[in-house]
């Protein structure tokens, strides 16, 4: 595991990566899942996922961060892509992809708590502020997935 610097770019080319899956499974269960408000609640965040996308790339580009898929963003984004595939067949399958794309966000929101602490060290107000209002977001977002990730599931158990 890299240090200083490298370990820096290591973790914007996670969180850029994560960030990455987090759109294109998003993208995928906003067509396809099975509940229309998640639907909706999918498309809508979208929106800010993608702004998310766009800070990670600005903040982590002076380090040299592209979005590089390691050990973990890569077997994250394997499974959501695979999820995210066949959720249209089963409600089943839709559950486990909101699931997956759940995950990621908690995975981001665990990522946004390392920038923030990295940006306070190295006294870099704006990604700090860019931290913490990314982090907040995602909280939101996760917690509303959890939400209706609960009904869906009391949804197929009563079927």
């Amino acid at each position: 595991m890299p240090s200083g610097t490298e370990f820096i770019k290591h973790e914007f080319d996670e969180a850029i990566a994560i960030q990455q899956s987090i759109i294109e499974s998003g993208k995928a269960l906003s067509a396809s899942h099975p509940v229309a408000n998640v639907k909706r609640q999918l498309a809508s965040d979208l929106k800010v996922d993608q702004q998310h996308l766009s800070q990670l790339q600005k903040f982590g580009k002076p380090y040299g961060a592209t979005g590089k898929r390691e050990e973990v963003a890569e077997a994250l984004g394997s499974l959501a892509d695979e999820t995210a595939q066949k959720a249209g067949s089963e409600k089943s399958e839709a559950y486990e992809a909101h699931a997956v794309l759940l995950n990621l966000k908690r995975k981001q929101q665990d990522s946004a708590d390392a920038v923030i602490k990295i940006a306070r060290d190295r006294k870099e107000t704006e990604l700090r502020d860019a931290a913490m209002k990314m982090k907040k977001e995602i909280k939101a977002s996760a917690d509303a997935l959890a939400k209706s990730l609960a009904n869906f599931a009391v949804d197929i158990a009563a079927a």
